[in-house]
């Protein structure tokens, strides 16, 4: 059977499994520590606050102002959520906060930030090269910025030798950078689907889901990004996972609901 045949067939089932081993799940590891409809793009970071004053924004740390971004993230409202991780950045003048905004990245990638959002990750991976997942970011943010498929010379990698230990970012990474095929993304995401509370099938499926995306092909991203969010992980054990957040919201950004 081809894979345009199965696709729909498989991503139906996987959008519609029970949570999988939920007591059994190991904790979730993202980088750098990273722990219902569409809201409005236009709300400033003064009205987000809890005192709805100018003085309740920059009075905090750059942590709170981060945590606040991701949250007004998680509500739809992803120029608010820039506005916070600016200030956070602002917040540490020498600078050595801004490697580890990559939550700044993805809200830079909806809000059609693309050059500001290749920017990010790559500031990111000069201090941490062996994120994969900033790598693939940057390369989304490049197709988007061209409308096609960027060439190899222009995309990040990992340093010689060095690959990622976890089997599914190493797939979603060759996918990227041209050495693997959808299907062989997402094959392993179904095969790693017991383990881990189905952690691996929803990242494997959201990764297709934006590589599709930003190479254009947006029929098959809606199909992969509306699994992903629809997956046991992302509606149970994940669902403090930043990740499964940016899933949902994309679809919501998108229509796709």
């Amino acid at each position: 059977m081809s894979l345009k045949t199965i696709l729909p067939l498989l991503l139906t089932l996987l959008a519609s499994q029970t949570i999988h081993a939920l007591l059994q799940t190991s904790p979730i590891v993202l980088p750098h520590q990273r722990q219902q409809h569409r809201r409005s793009f236009s709300s400033s970071p003064q009205t987000a606050t809890t005192s709805g004053t100018t003085t309740a924004l920059y009075a905090t740390s750059p942590r709170e102002l981060v945590q606040r971004g991701m949250q007004r993230f998680r509500d739809g409202d992803v120029v608010s959520s820039i506005s916070y991780f600016d200030e956070a950045d602002k917040s540490v003048p020498d600078g050595s906060l801004r490697p580890f905004l990559w939550q700044r990245g993805i809200s830079y990638y909806y809000a059609d930030q693309f050059e500001e959002g290749s920017r990010q990750f790559r500031d990111d991976v000069a201090v941490n090269p062996l994120d994969v997942e900033e790598i693939v970011w940057d390369i989304a943010c490049l197709n988007r910025l061209s409308n096609t498929a960027v060439p190899r010379s222009q995309m990040m990698s990992l340093p010689p030798g060095k690959t990622d230990r976890r089997p599914i970012m190493s797939t979603v990474y060759q996918l990227f950078r041209g050495d693997a095929t959808e299907w062989e993304l997402f094959r392993k995401g179904t095969a790693l689907t017991r383990q881990r509370g189905g952690r691996e099938e929803f990242y494997a499926l959201f990764y297709l889901g934006l590589y599709c995306e930003s190479r254009g092909e947006v029929g098959k991203a809606e199909s992969y990004m509306r699994a992903a969010a629809g997956t046991s992980y992302a509606k149970g054990v994940g669902i403090g996972d930043y990740m499964t957040a940016v899933a949902r919201v994309h679809c919501e950004l998108r229509g796709w609901v």
